[in-house]
């Protein structure tokens, strides 16, 4: 049997170096690429076949943007450009409403970083996704399973949020170009964006979003107590 072709995106290269070694460890598995950027993961997944991506969601968009890289935002597209890999999210964000958006969108698996059974088995759970199956660590299954009649952000509206808090600085008609709408189209996702978490400024949504877990949040910034 081939390889499973891995590739890893992490901000420190310091767990890189341990999911190698975990990985690595294991006959039949080759990491083929690592990164610690955003914009090293279209460079990645173009420059050598990968089977199984695993993914942090607290990544820096670039070398010269250190906000978060809006998975939200991309996933979708590597998605629908890659068919065949297999995405495992490996995160410290555990809230349920950011879960079920990575869900939606089409990953075969979630792992907390602080679920060390699952880390330890990380060789069997790439395999288990390489092979067609999902994994996700306990407590997160009830989580997709329950039934909620609450009113969510659409797929749109989160991949709108999740470009600001890339881009804090575009203006709205740059943010529109890339989601390729019009600008006034953009202004109207934007503002049902502001009456869903009741706020009136793109930087409010942001941080509304992030304490409601909607959004990730910077691990070494602390939400304010706006």
């Amino acid at each position: 049997m081939p390889d499973i072709k891995v590739a890893i995106l992490d901000d420190h290269q310091s767990i890189i170096d341990g999911y190698i070694h975990r990985l690595e460890a294991e006959p039949g598995i080759l990491v083929v690429a690592s990164g610690r950027y955003g914009s090293d993961l279209e460079t990645i997944l173009s420059g050598q076949a990968v089977d199984v991506l695993l993914l942090d969601l607290s990544i820096p968009a670039s070398p010269g943007n250190q906000n978060l890289f809006p998975v939200l935002f991309e996933l979708p597209h590597i998605v629908a450009a890659y068919p065949d890999l297999k995405v495992i999210i490996v995160s410290v964000f555990n809230q349920p409403s950011l879960i079920k958006a990575l869900n939606e969108i089409g990953i075969n698996g979630y792992v907390f970083k602080d679920d060390e059974q699952s880390i330890k088995l990380l060789a069997q759970v790439v395999r288990l996704v390489a092979g067609g199956g999902v994994y996700f660590s306990p407590g997160i299954h009830q989580d997709l399973t329950e039934s909620s009649t609450e009113k969510k952000l659409t797929a749109r509206q989160l991949e709108a949020i999740s470009l600001c808090l890339a881009y804090p600085d575009l203006s709205s008609n740059q943010l529109a170009a890339k989601l390729e709408i019009s600008p006034s189209t953009f202004r109207n996702l934007m503002t049902s964006v502001y009456q869903y978490l009741g706020v009136r400024t793109r930087a409010a949504a942001i941080a509304r979003a992030q304490r409601l877990g909607i959004l990730p949040v910077d691990r070494n910034t602390p939400l304010d107590s706006q």
